[in-house]
């Protein structure tokens, strides 16, 4: 029995996943390690994605234009103003700060600079990558996780193409 044989037995709600559902989860965790390992250098935080995304502004490395599709996708999320976006803002952050004025200030639209816009983005998936991997996720059977880790998976890419992978 091979891992995904064994969850789809044993974990709640697994079996009813979709293909692709299970298939961006899954590659998430490897873009996620390469990222943290090559990019973050084995320091993955929100403020040293700050630090690392302002590097890359620095060099002219970075274009806002081949993260703007991810960070719509987030904004459409997180800020539309009802309860449901609210709530689920809350429960990225699930009581940690990790820079959460900067994110709602970029949400919002209050702040446009390309790196801080990056930057917010980037800190969405390193808080997604928290919720997965410390288990918050399982909470609901990892349910309607598609999108996010869609979207998180084309940010990952975007950022080690940035830093030259």
């Amino acid at each position: 029995m091979n891992a995904l044989e064994w969850l789809e037995a044993k974990a709640s709600g697994f079996s009813r996943l979709a293909k692709e559902e299970v298939a961006e989860i899954m590659h998430f965790s490897l873009l996620w390690s390469l990222f943290e390992n090559k990019a973050l250098k084995k320091n993955g935080s929100a403020n040293h994605i700050l630090s690392v995304v302002h590097k890359w502004d620095a060099q002219n490395k970075l274009e806002f234009s081949r993260f703007e599709e991810a960070l719509n996708y987030f904004k459409w999320r997180y800020s539309q103003d009802d309860e449901q976006s609210t709530n689920q803002f809350k429960a990225l952050f699930s009581g940690r700060n990790d820079n959460r004025e900067l994110v709602k200030a970029v949400l919002s639209g209050e702040k446009d600079d390309p790196a801080d816009k990056v930057s917010a983005l980037l800190i969405i998936v390193y808080r997604l990558r928290n919720n997965l991997f410390h288990g918050t996720k399982w909470d609901y059977e990892l349910k309607n996780q598609k999108e996010n880790f869609k979207y998180a998976n084309l940010a990952l890419m975007r950022a080690l193409e940035t830093h030259g992978i």
